[in-house]
């Protein structure tokens, strides 16, 4: 290797001091934020004069709060479960099929991470209008299961890649079904990644806001167009606490994701 890290002497903690500045640049808002929620000011202000648990008393208190927050869970939750199931079945395809234009088509599904979310929503929004989907639940789950797809692929086809399939092969020859060795011993062999695509597929829905904005209805919010809509009207420490508790949620699941791969891994 042309640069070995333990070899790299006083580059090694000038590497180590500029990403911690990286990350601290990158964290210090969402830090703002969390400490703000918990401020006794009426308003957003920084430094807080004072501490309190108010704000979060109001947030759980609210009902159009906890039903902005529950909604968030369930499309979230809906979106993961249809995310990781086409995710997995294109992932078989992807990874085990012999077609033409098969890498125009992981190309294709791949498209929603780099194409600009706005010109997703306004496309989408426009299409759904003539549908009637437009302010529905099933609309949103759609549209945002087109955004997570990406997500559940990637970590689904990488375990698949890295699975040996001689051992399926080997429960076929032992008298198992095609199916019966894939839902036995390929499923559970590949269970982190599919684990990890339903989390990252519940987090794309559970954070997402502009696309959220557009399939919005006035009975039909998301936790991000609610802490959207409220900050145009409103600068209350409440909205803080839904930040918050969004971003709890957030890091809660990528530590459990995290812990899980490095058990697989050790």
């Amino acid at each position: 290797m042309l640069l070995d890290y333990d070899r790299m002497g006083w580059l090694k903690i000038a590497l180590l001091g500029f990403t911690a500045l990286v990350a601290g640049f990158l964290l210090l808002p969402v830090v703002f934020i969390v400490l703000l929620s918990f401020g006794s000011s009426r308003w957003l202000a920084f430094p807080p004069p004072g501490w309190t648990l108010k704000w979060y008393q109001e947030l759980f208190a609210d009902p159009a709060w906890l039903d902005a927050a529950l909604t968030s869970a369930k499309i979230a939750t809906m979106t993961a479960i249809l995310a990781v199931v086409i995710g997995l079945l294109a992932s078989f395809a992807l990874v085990r099929g012999r077609f033409a234009g098969r890498e125009i088509l992981r190309g294709l599904l791949l498209t929603p991470m780099v194409l600009p979310v706005v010109v997703f929503a306004i496309a989408i929004y426009a299409f759904f209008l003539r549908l009637g989907l437009g302010g529905t639940t099933i609309g949103f789950v759609i549209a945002h299961t087109v955004l997570a797809l990406p997500f559940a692929i990637i970590p689904i086809a990488t375990a698949l890649e890295g699975f040996d399939k001689s051992i399926e092969d080997a429960a076929i020859v032992c008298g198992a079904s095609p199916l019966e060795a894939r839902l036995r011993i390929t499923l559970p062999s590949i269970r982190i990644g599919i684990f990890s695509a339903a989390i990252f597929s519940f987090l794309a829905s559970w954070d997402e806001v502009v696309v959220a904005i557009f399939m919005a209805s006035p009975s039909l919010q998301t936790l991000p167009v609610k802490i959207w809509g409220s900050l145009r009207s409103d600068l209350s420490p409440v909205i803080a606490a839904a930040s918050s508790l969004l971003v709890g949620l957030t890091l809660a699941l990528m530590v459990v994701t995290a812990l899980l791969q490095r058990k697989v891994k050790t």
